[in-house]
């Protein structure tokens, strides 16, 4: 495998976690808090600008997601530690397991974001505009996704320090 070409394929993996990840730092410790300081909790204008977040940044991800993968898979075939597919017999190889466990549960609770609360949220939204409201399936939709993006974020945090981990072996 050329350099240049490894090096492309690290600035696109190093483009794309800083997208993903970045992105959902940026969620969870600047825009979620800063946004129910300030709207109220049933302030229409509150699901509005949710909305718009996340119609701007699960296309980000969902991109990103893609080139980690094609650029993993390019970067872990050029890797002296790599012994195979499903072949653990170094730390190194544990440790690049551990990171891809982490990241399917990152793509698992993007899932369940995606196809799961989003378009729950999406309806209720639509109840609302039409006058009938549902406080309580509200707050726990917005409280469940929060923890979801926390949660992906936790996770994301886990496959950064993996990382760390199998690029010091």
């Amino acid at each position: 495998m050329s350099l240049s070409a490894l090096a492309i394929s690290y600035f696109f993996h190093l483009l794309a976690t800083i997208i993903w990840i970045g992105g959902l730092a940026l969620l969870v410790l600047v825009v979620w808090p800063a946004a129910r300081r300030a709207f109220d909790s049933d302030d229409p204008r509150l699901a509005a600008f949710l909305a718009a977040l996340r119609k701007r940044f699960e296309p980000l991800a969902n991109l990103s997601l893609v080139v980690l993968i094609v650029t993993g898979m390019f970067q872990t075939s050029g890797d002296p530690n790599y012994g195979g597919l499903l072949v653990f017999d170094n730390d190194w190889s544990r440790i690049i397991l551990l990171k891809h466990i982490a990241m399917l549960g990152m793509v698992g609770a993007g899932l369940i974001l995606q196809f799961g609360i989003t378009p729950a949220v999406e309806r209720l939204a639509l109840l609302r505009s039409g006058g009938r409201q549902d406080p309580a399936a509200e707050a726990r939709l917005a409280r469940r996704e929060r923890q979801l993006y926390a949660l992906s974020l936790g996770l994301g945090v886990l496959v950064l320090a993996f990382t760390a981990a199998a690029t010091a072996l």
